[in-house]
């Protein structure tokens, strides 16, 4: 199913975030974890493209399975970077002969040890240009695309960030998923701003509970420098183990979860980690058994 039929039928979406393992008894350490998280409902899940299109073929190999032994709707992260469009067009046909319908449309980082995006020979510059291709190749594909709440790392101009955006939209994508965030205020103004440049697509709110001090640091420079509040800051500072950081960070993000459905949020993603607990302890935080009855 298109995500974006799931996003129209549905008051408010839920969904999950994995990445693809490096070796078998990962896959099936993520199984074990889908099958837990299986019981909530989600309205699909997502699998990440490592920068510089480094994980391709495990994320191939993931969302294939997951589309063979699942009723899951699944959507695949598709990059620009290091694949030239002949590339792109042979992984998108694979995908779809596969059954995929649906791609989360992004540049991509660069690969590592590399500072800056390099566009590839006879690749695409942006992400609206694989959008625009998508499109045009396998129109019966939906389409998603990233928003960053508190500003890409790489467009300090905010006015310039929102016209790219508007690009991406008006090149053919269904809906906005956004980089991680711990302020609701900044995805309601970053909501606002899209309203105001004329982008009228579903936007979903992308959510991690921290796990711990490291993880939180690591979580900072996941999502380029995403901006941790000081009272989380202090929640964090009084716990004593990264047992009681852990419940901070579920109860804060519970806050958030509670707060953007108050607010008409029209879909939630969660960046699981490849880890059900956490969004298993939301949930029973907020008293539902599955997705359901939080979009109710």
């Amino acid at each position: 199913m298109l995500v974006k039929d799931i996003l129209a039928n549905n008051r408010i979406s839920f969904s999950f975030e994995f990445f693809p393992p490096k070796d078998e008894a990962g896959f099936e350490n993520l199984f074990a974890t889908i099958s837990e998280l299986m019981p909530l409902k989600p309205a699909y899940v997502s699998v990440t493209y490592g920068a510089g299109g480094s994980t391709r073929d495990r994320t191939h190999k993931l969302i294939v399975r997951i589309q063979q032994e699942t009723d899951l709707t699944v959507v695949s992260h598709l990059t620009c970077v290091g694949s030239s469009r002949d590339e792109i067009g042979a992984i998108l046909a694979s995908y779809a002969e596969s059954g995929i319908e649906n791609i989360l449309a992004l540049r991509g980082d660069p690969p590592k040890g590399q500072k800056d995006f390099v566009q590839p020979r006879d690749g695409f510059a942006f992400a609206a240009d694989l959008v625009a291709y998508i499109k045009k190749h396998f129109p019966k594909m939906g389409i998603g695309v990233a928003g960053f709440p508190e500003g890409h790392p790489a467009m300090p101009n905010r006015l310039l960030e929102m016209e790219y955006l508007k690009a991406k939209v008006d090149a053919g994508a269904d809906y906005i998923v956004t980089q991680l965030f711990f302020d609701n205020r900044d995805f309601y103004d970053f909501r606002d701003r899209c309203e105001l440049a004329g982008i009228r697509v579903p936007i979903i709110a992308g959510l991690m509970p921290i796990t711990s001090r490291s993880g939180m640091v690591r979580m900072a420079e996941l999502a380029a420098g995403a901006r941790v509040p000081a009272s989380l800051l202090r929640a964090v500072e009084r716990a004593r183990s990264d047992e009681a950081v852990e419940k901070v960070g579920v109860h804060w993000a519970t806050e958030q979860v509670r707060d953007l459905i108050h607010n008409n949020v029209k879909g939630i993603h969660f960046y699981t980690l490849n880890n059900s607990r956490q969004t298993l302890e939301i949930y029973q935080s907020l008293g539902v058994e599955d997705s359901h009855q939080l979009g109710a």
